[in-house]
């Protein structure tokens, strides 16, 4: 099965918005039961969110649209990514899982992290969808 630029794209959309909510449960469920006032925990998501959408996934959504822009239109579904992005997503869950399941964090450093990390992964999604409507609709 081979996909377009345009499906890939929206994919990709859905994957980061995917990604973003799974890890804003987390948050979210960490933040109602940590007990470190919520303005702390509030400022060091938005510091969190500022750092990884502005310097790591705003140019990373760059870089993959420029990417399949240059593809043809038969493609494989999960191309959206290329390998290093594939190998950077499962170091990342791998990271998230181990840190959570041998708590080498404390619950609120997880709490702001979490939710600064899930709405830039969220946000980003919405480029990717706001990059297909542009384009390609």
């Amino acid at each position: 099965m081979y996909v377009s630029r345009k499906v890939l794209v929206a994919m990709a959309g859905l994957v980061w918005i995917a990604a973003g909510a799974n890890i804003l449960k987390i948050g979210i469920y960490t933040w109602m039961n940590d007990a470190l006032q919520w303005q702390l925990k509030l400022a060091g998501a938005v510091v969190i969110f500022c750092l990884f959408f502005f310097l790591i996934f705003k140019r990373l959504h760059g870089k993959h649209t420029r990417r399949i822009a240059e593809m043809g239109d038969k493609n494989h579904p999960l191309a959206f990514f290329d390998a290093k992005g594939w190998l950077v997503m499962l170091f990342m869950i791998g990271m998230g899982i181990s840190i959570r399941t041998f708590h080498l964090l404390p619950t609120w450093f997880i709490a702001f992290f979490y939710t600064g990390l899930s709405t830039a992964l969220v946000a980003t999604g919405f480029l990717f969808l706001l990059h297909w409507w542009k384009c390609y609709n």
